[in-house]
């Protein structure tokens, strides 16, 4: 979670009295997106042993795996571009070492 996000999170909760006089603390669920996530049963088991291995929900699970996911998409690009430009300015003394 980035900085930014947590700072979101935080400014979204509210506290709502309940009738015992508790008070509780919840995020506005107009900043979350539900969807429905269909597993083979091997990919569902598998997900429930990670999550008990790490002691959080399949859900909470899921949702890591698919940040990790963009994550690593992100990073991937983010070299190939670097890639691109070492290649375009540094090509020439590439291509001699290479020989």
């Amino acid at each position: 979670m980035t900085v930014a996000s947590a700072a979101a999170y935080v400014a979204a909760l509210t506290v709502t009295p309940t009738n015992d006089g508790a008070r509780r603390y919840h995020t506005d669920t107009s900043q979350k997106m539900a969807m429905t996530l269909r597993l083979t049963a091997d990919e569902q088991g598998a997900l429930r042993a990670r999550a008990e291995c790490e002691g959080i929900s399949m859900q909470e699970a899921a949702r890591r795996a698919v940040r990790e996911y963009v994550e690593r998409g992100e990073h991937r690009d983010r070299v190939a571009v670097g890639a691109t430009r070492v290649i375009s300015a540094h090509g020439d003394a590439l291509d001699r070492l290479g020989e």
